[in-house]
């Protein structure tokens, strides 16, 4: 059985990916039964779609993989806490399990009242958090430079 840590190092992979093609450095795993059914990290760049966010593409890929609109028993580790028009996304697909790792006080979906997750989605927040942080900071920083 794998770890919490494990998966969201797997997220932080993607994120590194999405970095290195100058997107904004979020990644994402979805897991069914200690399986990684969806990978995906932010390619809002590339293809030119604001939408085109690492959780929207790896609820549309995990749900293409199970056959089903409703990924309830499905974890999806995320490294950045996801925005609105994502947590509005996983609060549709009924995610059972969401695990974030670093906050996103601005613009992540807990700064909106009431939440927006579904009622029945367990949520652990902080995990890889520092490292997490770290990526999207050395991203920042280097735009900056």
């Amino acid at each position: 059985m794998f770890s919490d840590e494990y998966f969201m190092g797997m997220a932080l992979e993607e994120a590194a990916k999405a970095g290195d093609a100058g997107e904004i450095p979020v990644g994402v795993v979805v897991v069914c039964r200690n399986r990684i059914i969806a990978k995906a990290h932010n390619q809002t760049e590339r293809l030119t779609d604001v939408t085109a966010h690492a959780e929207v593409l790896a609820i549309t890929a995990a749900a293409q993989y199970l056959g089903s609109k409703y990924l309830s028993h499905c974890t999806l580790y995320v490294t950045l806490e996801p925005c609105v028009m994502c947590a509005g996304a996983l609060f549709w697909a009924q995610i059972g399990r969401l695990v974030v790792g670093a906050p996103d006080p601005k613009r992540g979906y807990s700064a909106v009242q009431p939440p927006l997750l579904h009622p029945r989605t367990r949520l652990t927040t902080g995990v890889l958090a520092v490292e997490s942080l770290a990526l999207l900071t050395n991203f920042f920083r280097g735009l900056r430079t």
